[in-house]
């Protein structure tokens, strides 16, 4: 077991803002912050999120706006070319950006007294995760042989994939009792565009089962996971996944291993409230 300490993640993190704020001005991609903290790219986003308190992309975007305040206060620089040198590709885009953040246009800002800059309480762009309490269980697994249906696009559209899987396994014969029904998503919403989203709908099935068509095979490695089961609707399930990866990981002295997480459903949606559904979701660990 990798003996992984809080200190070790919040120094990895410090490593990475400073980074960010030396290159402020370049294009920094996850993959290579991700390498620069020795995080692997697939939790990278949800531990930074997890420590920070801010997404990588809100937390660049404040600087880049926080920056701009100080040059509309002490340069002469048009409104424009700070807009542009903040990453906007329009005079509009940035007055929205910087309204919401700010609550005063840059021309406000630029006309304030200095002793008259912002009132704390107006400002409200950390947004932090949330003071959870879940009881987290460390289980070694098995590998599951699952077989699958790729979907493409938000996870909350999976059900017509789901639907089609099961139809699939009905028509097999497939016999449902003490099979376990899986949803492993590959990318983060935060970072990957809905439309763009990967999702495995997957059933657990037996060794003789092949591929058929639309229908993959696949193993889900086995090993040791750290397991926390959520009761309520799916879509607050990112902030369970924020909180086990961002906020528990780096407290438990573990480390994530670079392996998907998956769900697994212990509940039908269709024969349950929003509000009961049950779901255990696993985290790999090293």
């Amino acid at each position: 077991m990798k003996k992984i300490t809080e200190k070790t993640y919040q120094a990895r993190i410090n490593q990475i803002l400073l980074y960010i704020q030396q290159h402020l001005d370049e294009d920094i991609s996850l993959d290579r912050l991700a390498d620069l903290a020795c995080f692997s790219s697939y939790h990278f986003h949800r531990i930074f999120r997890g420590i920070v308190g801010e997404s990588i992309k809100e937390y660049i975007r404040r600087l880049k706006l926080e920056r701009a305040v100080w040059q509309l206060r002490s340069t002469k620089q048009s409104i424009l070319q700070i807009a542009l040198q903040a990453g906007f590709e329009t005079h509009a885009s940035f007055i929205r950006a910087f309204q919401k953040m700010f609550r005063k246009t840059p021309s406000q800002v630029r006309l304030l007294k200095k002793g008259a800059l912002f009132n704390p309480k107006e400002i409200s762009h950390i947004k932090p995760i949330g003071e959870l309490i879940m009881n987290v269980t460390i289980k070694t697994i098995e590998p599951i042989k699952v077989a699958y249906m790729r979907h493409i696009g938000p996870y909350q559209e999976a059900t017509t994939t789901w639907d089609k899987l099961k139809t699939w396994a009905q028509q097999h014969k497939l016999d449902f009792t003490n099979k376990l029904f899986i949803g492993v998503g590959y990318d983060d919403p935060e970072v990957t565009p809905a439309a763009k989203l990967r999702y495995d709908a997957c059933i657990s099935v037996a060794d003789n089962i092949k591929a058929d068509g639309e229908v993959g095979i696949q193993v889900l490695p086995g090993g040791e996971y750290a397991t926390v089961t959520h009761q309520g609707p799916y879509y607050e399930l990112a902030e369970v996944y924020a909180w086990l990866i961002g906020t528990w990981l780096p407290q438990s002295g573990r480390d994530a291993d670079n392996v998907s997480c998956f769900e697994i459903y212990l509940n039908a949606p269709e024969h349950t409230k929003p509000e009961n559904l049950l779901t255990e979701i696993y985290l790999a660990l090293t």
